[in-house]
Formats: structure tokens, sequence, C-alpha cells
């Protein structure tokens, strides 16, 4: 079934790469767009004018979509940015959360992270509380938590890959080893395809061995 989509975060990293695919597979997308970013939006969504820090500055665009993804938050996460994740994660959540409630979304997919985790702790916490909000807004979501995306522009922790190898030897960091592994760009543009097009009837979390193993998706009709 074909769904109306309304994106946050469409020029950014991934969802400029996820509003084509979701055009091919004939899905109509709406785009959020601060002003001045218009050119930035990649072909395949309408533009949709607002502030996604400021509530109801989008509401009304929102209206009359089935799925609401949310893909913004601080770019190129650092320990040195725990005031962005408050100002700009963690708002940008509850202005989302109110706008898709009052649309009356019936599907919410939130980008958030591997949880827990012994480092990026303040990122780690506050992508955690924006979760307690959509889980308290009564909203079907879907939570994917990637740890590290692997894409162009973003590749030095292929270096680090034989310290995965061990602990996934090791009987007491493999579960960890799992959670918080590499998943590529190209597998996360998969599972969010997979999820837009699969959604739940509450709450489902796809961590990094779901994000791997995401089912083909049918051809598109």
């Amino acid at each position: 079934m074909k769904k109306n989509i309304f994106i946050t975060g469409g020029t950014g990293y991934m969802g400029s790469r996820l509003i084509p695919l979701l055009a091919e597979r004939g899905h109509r997308v709406t785009a959020l767009i601060r002003k001045g970013s218009e050119d930035k939006l990649p072909a395949g969504a309408t533009k949709a004018l607002g502030d996604p820090l400021r509530r109801d500055s989008y509401t009304k665009f929102v209206r009359g979509a089935d799925t609401f993804i949310h893909l913004i938050g601080a770019p190129h996460p650092s320990p040195a940015k725990s005031r962005q994740f408050r100002e700009i994660d963690y708002v940008s959540v509850q202005v989302a959360a109110k706008a898709a409630c009052e649309a009356e979304v019936k599907h919410f997919i939130y980008l958030s992270v591997a949880q827990p985790a012994p480092i990026m702790r303040e990122y780690v916490a506050v992508r955690a509380e924006c979760e307690t909000v959509l889980h308290a807004s009564g909203l079907p979501v879907t939570f994917l938590r990637p740890w590290y995306v692997l894409g162009p522009g973003h590749r030095w922790p292929y270096m680090v890959l034989p310290l995965y190898w061990v602990a996934a030897c090791l009987p007491g960091m493999r579960n960890g080893s799992r959670r918080l592994g590499l998943v590529t760009l190209s597998q996360m543009l998969k599972t969010l395809l997979w999820t837009v097009e699969n959604p739940p009837e509450d709450v489902q979390i796809l961590e990094v061995p779901q994000i791997r193993k995401t089912p083909k998706l049918p051809p598109s009709t």
C-alpha cells in the first residue's frame, strides 16, 4: 500500500538519499524545509516550509500523512555537543510528537541510537529520553537503533573492525559487540523502506542485528 509520508531531515545525510527511494516505490512524500534550504531538497518530495524546533510550525503540513519519519539531530555527534543534543534532538522530537498526534499519524519512525553504550553517554541519554517522549505520545512507533552508519564520508570505523571480530568471540563482550555493531548506509535505507511498508500496531524496536537482516522488499507496483 502506498503511503503519505511526512519527513524531517530530508536534506540530511540519510534523508536526501531516502526520499528518491520512497518516491521510486510510489510513496507520496512531503519534507519539512527551513527557509533558505529549498534548493537542497532532492527530487521526489513536496516542500513544506517550517521550523523543526518551534511548536505548531508545521502541523498543517502533516495533516493527511499516515507516516512520519523523523531524522533530525545534531550533525556529526560528539561528546562536545551535549548542549546541541538537548536543543536540537530533544526539542525537535517534542515538536514532532505533538504535530504527529494532532495530525493523527498512524506510524512514527524515529532514528534513535543503540543503547546502552559505554561512550557518547549524553547523546545516548538524550535519544533515550526522546524515545520516552514518543512512547508517552501513544503513537505506533518504530525505533531504529543503529550505532554507526558506514557510508560516503563515514568510513573511519572500518579501522576498528578487527576489534569487533575479537569481541564477538568473547562471551562477555559478544552481546555488546552485536548491539553496537556497524551497519551500512544501504542497510539503513533498506530498513527504513521496509519499516514504512510494514508499520507496527504498537511499538517495534529494530537494533543492529535486525537492521543487518531486514527482509527483502517486494517489487513496487
